[in-house]
């Protein structure tokens, strides 16, 4: 039965494009994607199960639009936080809880992804499961590749896969200097 209270939607500029983000009454990202037309890209992505009832147009949506310009600012730390609700299985809902953990700068392959979600024999499983994702940003598919390193596929675009992945590796790499400059600058001479 679909959720008969509002949800809301805000559309955020980002240097990927713009981002419709979905969120229920309770404020649970649905749904969310890089796209000009959210209404036949990011809404029908929804389950009817999920889907609020009506939405309201809103220019932010607190703690979610914080997280969607932080993660395109270079801290993807709260994205990974905030509660998400997609509808699908136990194997689908274990291999989106598993993207959740792979840390921004890096990537798993489909294969790697299935392991972790408990079936290492189902890689196809996990692209599925990436197919699928209703939720860019907050559940990290642009960070699974195909087995040769290939990017596979992206519903927003390998363009804006590849962006993402790049700034990400260019976001940790900085992160990794900065904390090798701050543990070379502590040692402190006996």
């Amino acid at each position: 039965m679909p959720d008969d209270r509002s949800g809301a939607r805000a559309t955020l500029d980002t240097p990927f494009g713009p981002f419709t983000v979905v969120v229920d009454a309770d404020g649970v990202v649905l749904a969310g994607g890089w796209t000009t037309a959210p209404d036949d890209e990011v809404l029908p992505l929804i389950h009817p199960r999920l889907r609020p009832a009506e939405l309201v147009e809103r220019p932010e949506l607190g703690a979610v639009t914080a997280a969607v310009t932080a993660f395109h600012d270079g801290d993807p730390g709260p994205a990974a936080t905030l509660p998400v609700r997609q509808y699908g299985g136990e194997f689908l809902q274990e291999v989106w809880a598993r993207m959740r953990e792979i840390p921004a700068g890096t990537s798993l392959s489909y294969s790697e992804l299935a392991t972790r979600a408990g079936r290492p024999l189902a890689p196809r499983g996990a692209g599925q499961a990436c197919n699928r994702n209703a939720i860019g940003l907050f559940v990290p598919c642009h960070r699974v590749r195909r087995g040769d390193g290939s990017l596979g596929g992206f519903r927003w675009g390998l363009s804006v896969k590849e962006g993402l992945l790049a700034a990400e590796a260019a976001q940790a790499a900085a992160r990794a200097t900065a904390e090798e400059a701050t543990t070379e600058g502590s040692v402190t001479e006996a």
